[in-house]
């Protein structure tokens, strides 16, 4: 597979599974679920070109759980998997 490294202040997220089962036990059906706001950093990009040509670095590395709203992003699969791409502008926060 090949690396893809994103441009400028974007990340690429893979979304972190749902829960299979509520907290009293029942069992959602795929059908039911929804899409998880929470996903790991894959890769980041350099960081946000200001209007003076300078860059500012990121916040969010690699590795890093964040939080993104629901409609954050565009949807796109490479090697069989599916990942988010989305400006650090969107990220909601950082889960420890």
């Amino acid at each position: 597979m090949s690396k893809v490294t994103p441009l400028y202040d974007r990340i690429l997220i893979k979304r972190v599974e749902g829960e299979d089962k509520t907290a009293g036990g029942i069992i959602i059906p795929d059908t039911a679920k929804e899409k998880t706001q929470i996903g790991v950093a894959v890769s980041v990009g350099n960081g946000k070109l200001n209007d003076d040509g300078s860059i500012r670095p990121m916040n969010v590395k690699v590795d890093d759980k964040i939080l993104f709203g629901k409609f954050s992003g565009v949807e796109v699969s490479f090697g069989g998997q599916d990942y988010l791409i989305l400006r650090e502008d969107e990220v909601l926060g950082i889960v420890e």
